[in-house]
């Protein structure tokens, strides 16, 4: 599942030392990484297998494991990164698939907590021929809804949140939170979005790219343009890039030059992401990232 406006404080993601570095280590010995842990919510999504119809008219859906902050941490792994996710699954086939979907994705799914009165979300999108989505949920409430702060608590992550200093938001986000201005004003972003403890603010554009602001530079990366079958999930792909960069070197955020890189791969991956159906089934690996970016090199020489 990708982002939604109205799922903008359902899904946290935060940066952390991690406790275990033998666990955050790379696969080659290298130096302890960040640990990107997100909290929210897991899903099913089922995605019909053609295009441009409605719900009632798709001849057949197709089953994908997603919601955004499980998105995004399974991002992070694809991209040789360290992840963890917390949240409730209900305590039925799907919930059991999707744990199993974070452990053969490398995830640390330790903070996973089942409820057996509630049953694991479901979301049917339907794809308009250009590859754009709406959605229908089915949660009464379904078992992510039901994650309570003491089990975050019993689980000692309280510990390493804390306030965000990097926001990620998209156009629309802009004219909800600033209550209809022009999104693609800058003075709009830095007098009504941007605060001082804010290290560095994203504006996504979809297949545009996206805009940056940091305190000493703003500007702006293109995108990577790619026949979309499924934007679903491109959002949590840019952000899974974006955070596997920075965790790696949060140095980058000093320096525009490595930033604009670390976004121009970002925009890479959600590039990637949609062109296959689903969202964590169509999140891409490290070479996949490389290969798109080689293509658009030789397109541009």
């Amino acid at each position: 599942m990708s982002e939604h406006c109205s799922d903008v404080k359902q899904i946290s993601i935060l940066l952390a030392e991690a406790k275990d570095p033998a666990a955050a280590s790379n696969q080659n010995g290298g130096e302890p990484k960040s640990l990107v842990v997100c909290f929210g919510e897991m899903l099913i999504d089922f995605v019909p297998t053609v295009s441009g119809v409605s719900l009632a008219e798709a001849p057949a859906f197709k089953k994908a494991p997603g919601g955004a902050p499980a998105n995004v941490a399974v991002g992070v792994s694809r991209l040789g990164g360290s992840s963890a996710f917390i949240g409730k699954l209900g305590d039925d086939e799907f919930g059991r698939m999707l744990n199993d979907i974070l452990k053969q994705n490398n995830v640390d799914n330790s903070g996973i907590r089942f409820d057996p009165d509630a049953r694991t979300a479901l979301a049917f999108v339907t794809l308009r021929a250009d590859g754009e989505r709406e959605f229908m949920f089915y949660r009464h409430p379904s078992a992510d809804m039901l994650l309570t702060e003491s089990e975050l608590k019993t689980e000692g992550m309280m510990s390493i949140w804390n306030e965000a200093d990097i926001i990620k938001i998209n156009e629309d986000e802009i004219v909800f939170l600033t209550g209809g201005d022009d999104p693609n004003d800058d003075n709009v972003v830095l007098k009504k979005l941007f605060h001082p403890n804010l290290k560095l603010l994203v504006v996504t554009e979809g297949s545009a790219g996206c805009r940056y602001y940091t305190k000493e530079f703003k500007g702006r990366v293109s995108g990577i343009k790619v026949k979309a079958v499924d934007t679903t999930g491109a959002g949590d792909a840019f952000v899974g890039g974006f955070l596997s960069s920075l965790a790696s070197d949060p140095s980058i955020l000093k320096d525009e030059k490595r930033l604009k890189e670390a976004l121009y791969f970002a925009n890479a991956c959600g590039a990637v992401t949609v062109t296959e159906k689903g969202a964590i089934p169509a999140l891409p690996s490290k070479e996949a990232v490389a290969q798109l970016m080689k293509q658009v090199v030789v397109a541009s020489s």
